[in-house]
């Protein structure tokens, strides 16, 4: 039984974890446009090739932003065990979101302070993506022998929706049956908590349709801002109220993502935006555009949730001679989520209560991560999202990962990882 090696090689780990947290960070990994992707994979590559691993570069040419400029450059790495047996996939995603403004610290030099790793993507994700190997390390370094393989992908575009990332991987067959059995997602929903799954998306642009006409005569014309003022109208005073009375037996996070819920992306009427000096035009808004972004439960119905806001439309179209309107879809995923009682999440919840003392909790992310491309793919696989770093600090000014939660998680992730394989790694 392993579980006393294993632990004290991952604790004695510690300065090499944090130091490849910092030099994941290092690498501006930026997305959009799709920064500084390939030296991050090649770098991921590079460390687990030395260590044993089979690995490949897959390019997911033709998927969204993909160019010679910023071409969609993933890896994945595989270990074979000893025997035939299941295999256990790590993933974690090595893009990052813009840095913004009101950092403390330079977001991209990885630095080290008060028991944390400061920068862009520490929480989300690059701290969780280092405890995994590091974790997988540990195993290798302890001599453990496993059946099947430990796989694990650094892909890319999560932020943008992940097409040319988890999704190009799974749409080409890396994780068909026989391939992968089991992927955990080192997302930072916080080191006590199994993310089971997260709500269903539908991203849509309504565009309301009107007449031009001179400004000084709106009524020769049909104004389609006005237009949208009313169907805005009837959003607010009957869908809303409805969206705010569903809620979910999913266990989302925060509690409002319990309830369905609508956001108004942007707005956008008349003229297109003067980027000269000058005066606009007199003229009626014959245009008026708004990107919306409903997230919906799993209770709910794809079709039925794009008909209640067809229903407003045809409402709003009825009420004024002249006015039309389109809707073109955007992107849309279900809700996924991965029961409680599956062999993942109860050895996850095992080995959470062994390493930090507590049980764990059960969560469900209210936006969406790269689960979704693993359930439409691959159904076959059990997938969950587990990893360190508090979920409010993504995308925020002054992100940090714990280092104390780091090596937690790489304890909790090689210890299940074993577990699922088969290995006998002890109680604790």
């Amino acid at each position: 039984m392993w579980t006393k090696r294993l632990f004290e090689t991952i604790e004695a780990k510690r300065g090499e974890l944090t130091a490849l947290t910092c030099d994941l960070v290092r690498f501006p990994t930026v997305n959009p446009p799709g920064e500084a992707y390939e030296p991050c994979a090649r770098f991921i590559g590079d460390r687990l090739a030395a260590r044993g691993f089979a690995v490949t570069y897959v390019r997911a040419h033709g998927s969204p932003g993909d160019g010679d400029a910023h071409p969609r450059i993933n890896v994945v790495a595989r270990r074979e065990g000893t025997r035939p047996g299941p295999c256990v996939h790590f993933n974690g995603h090595i893009d990052v979101v813009e840095a913004g403004h009101g950092w403390s610290v330079d977001p991209f030099a990885g630095v080290v302070r008060d028991g944390r790793v400061w920068g862009r993507g520490t929480a989300d994700m690059k701290g969780g993506l280092a405890a995994a190997i590091v974790a997988v390390e540990a195993i290798l370094d302890c001599g453990i022998e496993f059946p099947g393989a430990i796989e694990i992908s650094g892909t890319v575009d999560e932020e943008s929706g992940g097409f040319g990332g988890l999704a190009h991987l799974a749409r080409h067959g890396w994780f068909a049956p026989g391939r992968v059995d089991h992927v955990i997602i080192p997302e930072p929903l916080d080191v006590d908590r199994v993310c089971l799954g997260h709500r269903g998306v539908w991203w849509a642009e309504v565009e309301v349709k009107g007449r031009i006409g001179h400004g000084s005569m709106p009524f020769l014309g049909v104004n389609a801002i006005r237009g949208m003022a009313d169907f805005l109208a009837l959003v607010e005073t009957e869908l809303m109220p409805k969206l705010a009375a569903r809620r979910t037996r999913m266990p989302c996070v925060p509690d409002g993502a319990r309830h369905a819920t609508l956001n108004l992306n942007s707005i956008h009427g008349g003229l297109a935006e003067a980027v000269d000096e000058g005066l606009p035009a007199p003229v009626v808004a014959d245009s008026c555009r708004l990107v919306l972004d409903r997230r919906w439960l799993v209770e709910e119905d794809r079709d039925a949730v794009r008909a209640e806001v067809i229903e407003l439309l045809d409402r709003m179209k009825a009420r004024t001679a002249g006015l039309d309107y389109s809707v073109r879809d955007l992107m849309g995923f279900e809700p996924t989520m991965t029961e409680a009682d599956a062999p993942l999440v109860a050895t996850l919840d095992h080995w959470i209560h062994r390493v930090l003392d507590r049980p764990a909790t059960h969560v469900a992310s209210p936006g969406t991560y790269d689960q979704k491309h693993v359930a439409r793919f691959a159904p076959h696989v059990a997938c969950v999202a587990y990893g360190p770093g508090e979920l409010d600090l993504a995308h925020q000014p002054d992100e940090w990962v714990s280092i104390d939660d780091m090596v937690a998680s790489a304890k909790i992730m090689a210890a299940t990882a074993l577990s699922l394989l088969g290995v006998d790694v002890g109680q604790g």
